[in-house]
């Protein structure tokens, strides 16, 4: 027996899950508008990931030093005047110059587009406003040149970082969920690269190529720093493509990249945003000891360099009241790495489905992701 119903299909027990679920879902597509959609999607892609990040204290004060150093690096050097020798008295203290530096110099802050917009004589007392961290040995301005290192500093930390977790995650995720011959070439690789001696191998790579620009001292000081982070990957996808929705996407005939893209990669996020964070600290540290000893060339401003410049010219470890010279560069090294920290531990939520679809305002938003 069986009989038409209103929607027009027979209602008997010969009716397949073909026609039910598709005309379910034609339904639900027919009943949203293309604006409705855009919002879920708005939501679930922006909006929501944006509420559960500023709820976390940890992501507000790592965006809040991330965006710091981003404006240095990016707006800073247009407003500040490029740092030179005699710009400041040798070995002028932080905070100090007082009000007759001022007046006998025009009392003048150069901030501006011409880098020299007149403000009259203004003072502050016990305070030179222009140099106010100080200057180095010869007389040139630690916070210019903080602000004008700051440039090439972001662009190898963007570089290393991407080139490091970029190559993890292509040959450890890759090899976990392949498996078979696939595996064990991506990890023969792996190994090979792993054995290598880190730090000896960079000095001879910087010492033959010499590289220059930013980006590529990057890249060099990524060499050597993905293969651990690929051998982790892989073992976390070997236990997550057992698992039973990735087993009933496969049976569903998905593809590997939507599989891996959709299933695989979200439950990996965390984890690689922390080594995200974790390589661009590497770079830092790695270039600016490298600056440190020498080893790279001194073709523009650098946190190393102005490290190696107090230590070597300045005594600024035996000769204390120095010793800021050496502090300041430090300070930026030590500020930048634990803002990347903070806003990689706090991003943690953000990929946490459950958290996430509590944040969301849509309803259905998190199924727009799948769609």
């Amino acid at each position: 027996m069986s009989h038409t119903n209103e929607s027009g299909f027979e209602t008997d027990e010969q009716l397949t899950d073909e026609q039910l679920f598709g005309h379910l879902a034609e339904d639900d597509t027919v009943s949203l508008s293309r604006r409705e959609r855009f919002e879920r999607i708005l939501d679930a892609y922006f909006l929501a990931p944006g509420r559960v990040a500023w709820d976390d204290w940890r992501t507000r004060i790592g965006i809040l030093v991330v965006t710091l150093f981003v404006f240095f690096g990016t707006i800073g050097p247009r407003l500040v005047t490029p740092p030179a020798t005699n710009q400041a008295p040798n070995n002028l203290q932080p905070f100090d110059g007082g009000v007759a530096a001022l007046w006998e110099e025009g009392g003048w802050i150069d901030i501006g587009v011409d880098h020299q917009l007149s403000m009259g004589p203004i003072s502050v007392p016990g305070i030179d406003i222009r140099y106010p961290l100080g200057a180095d040995n010869y007389g040139t301005p630690i916070g210019r040149n903080l602000i004008h290192a700051t440039p090439d500093m972001l662009e190898m930390v963007v570089a290393g970082a991407i080139v490091s977790v970029g190559l993890a995650a292509i040959f450890g995720i890759t090899a976990g969920y392949k498996g078979g011959k696939t595996d064990e070439f991506l990890m023969y690789i792996t190994d090979i690269v792993m054995t290598m001696p880190g730090l000896p191998l960079l000095i001879v790579i910087v010492a033959i190529w010499s590289p220059r620009q930013a980006w590529l001292i990057g890249v060099v000081l990524a060499i050597d720093a993905w293969p651990g982070l690929a051998r982790a990957l892989r073992s976390q996808v070997l236990t997550l493509r057992e698992e039973s929705y990735v087993e009933a996407s496969r049976t569903m005939g998905l593809p590997s990249r939507t599989i891996l893209a959709r299933d695989i990669s979200p439950q990996l996020m965390p984890y690689i945003l922390i080594n995200f964070a974790n390589a661009g600290r590497q770079v830092v540290f790695g270039s600016v000891a490298l600056y440190f000893l020498g080893v790279l060339p001194l073709t523009t401003a650098n946190w190393g360099i102005m490290m190696d410049t107090a230590y070597s010219e300045a005594h600024a470890l035996v000769n204390l009241s120095n010793f800021y010279q050496i502090f300041w560069p430090m300070a930026a090294v030590v500020v930048l790495s634990f803002g990347l920290i903070l806003f990689a531990q706090g991003m943690d939520r953000v990929f946490n489905p459950r958290i996430r679809a509590r944040h969301a305002k849509k309803v259905g938003s998190d199924e727009e992701q799948i769609n």
